[in-house]
């Protein structure tokens, strides 16, 4: 709905009035790899004991939820100090219907006002979304030709800037680059130095061989990691992600979350997932795989493929319009993702069946 077509007698505020709702196409009948999604379902002993569990908690469905949600919290603490080397417990997770509710909870705790937030473009879209819907100057930064931050340029803009919340996307998207943990390093002795917080949002960490910035906790205390069980966990359905952070941090996302936000069905199949952990990622490696052939695959037709350390890539070096090249291939029955970035257009890695037929629909294209 563009402003001219809002009825007069909706009190919508005014600097809402131009705003798309976000989200990408959902198409029916074709292959769709536009959204990130991990394409594998859920193992069958999974779907058995989340059912199992789920089952007993539905006859309790007249009663609220946890609204602490300690039983996910503890056992989001146990993945993460499994998976990360670093000891963390339930007071350093909060846990919510996906990262970008996390998100939203940050900026309410964090932000409006006169209070400012950076990001570094294009990365995640959804950053600088609620900032304008929770009344937070957001100001962005830039990237370089191939994605990546200067590191440099960045300290010396955040000294500028002096914002309250950086936020830096790795592996990021949607170029899928990363940003090591020693440069992550030097910007948070940067923010720190200006008393912000640095808002690292790992959605596709499972995927990358670098570093959580979960290591800088015990340094930094003004570090805040943001994840999602989306991803690496094949569960995007669900809806969960989580924050893992100092207890101050937490106890702010307590103040301005919403009461028992987090339903009593989602928190069980969430417990239940983390506990089978190892086979809702046994398709990992496979995905990674499946990423490099992918991108070879890109390359050979005689495109351009920025390095991923995420399940998606984004590529260009195509002739004619991004929108045109777009529809070439959902004319082919495969639809993958216009980020509204001129000249690039991004792929989510599939099942090996897929990803085959993409690169069939891609050599056609490129003829």
């Amino acid at each position: 709905m563009v402003q001219s077509q809002w009825p007069y007698w909706l009190p919508l505020r005014e600097d809402l009035r131009n705003i798309s709702p976000y989200g990408a196409p959902q198409i029916e009948g074709v292959i769709a790899l536009n959204t990130n999604e991990n394409p594998f379902p859920l193992p069958q002993e999974v779907v058995a004991a989340m059912s199992e569990r789920l089952s007993s908690v539905i006859a309790d469905l007249n009663r609220y939820p946890d609204r602490e949600a300690t039983g996910l919290r503890t056992k989001l603490a146990h993945y993460i100090s499994l998976t990360t080397g670093v000891e963390v417990s339930t007071e350093n997770i909060w846990a919510a219907n996906g990262s970008n509710e996390i998100l939203q909870t940050l900026f309410l705790a964090c932000g409006g006002g006169e209070t400012l937030a950076l990001g570094f473009t294009p990365s995640y879209s959804v950053h600088p979304l609620i900032a304008q819907i929770t009344k937070t100057p957001w100001f962005a930064g830039s990237r370089d030709e191939d994605f990546r931050i200067d590191i440099a340029k960045a300290k010396k803009l955040i000294r500028e800037k002096s914002p309250q919340l950086v936020f830096i996307t790795t592996p990021n998207n949607p170029s899928g680059s990363s940003t090591s943990i020693s440069d992550l390093k030097e910007l948070a002795e940067a923010t720190g130095s200006i008393g912000g917080l640095l808002i690292v949002d790992e959605a596709y960490a499972e995927f990358s061989d670098e570093p959580s910035a979960v290591t800088l906790l015990a340094d930094f205390p003004h570090v805040v990691v943001v994840r999602t069980m989306s991803k690496a966990f094949a569960f995007a359905g669900a809806r969960a992600g989580y924050l893992v952070a100092k207890p101050a941090v937490v106890h702010a996302a307590r103040v301005t979350r919403l009461p028992y936000h987090l339903s009593a069905l989602t928190q069980v199949a969430a417990e239940t997932a983390l506990e089978f952990a190892p086979a809702m990622q046994s398709e990992i490696e496979l995905l990674i795989a499946e990423r490099e052939r992918v991108a070879n695959a890109i390359v050979e037709v005689g495109f351009r493929v920025v390095p991923s350390s995420a399940n998606f890539l984004l590529f260009s070096g195509f002739t004619g319009e991004t929108g045109a090249i777009w529809q070439s291939f959902l004319d082919r029955g495969i639809l993958i993702r216009d980020i509204g970035l001129r000249g690039f257009l991004r792929v989510t890695i599939g099942t090996p069946a897929e990803n085959e037929q993409f690169i069939a629909a891609l050599r056609e294209i490129a003829e």
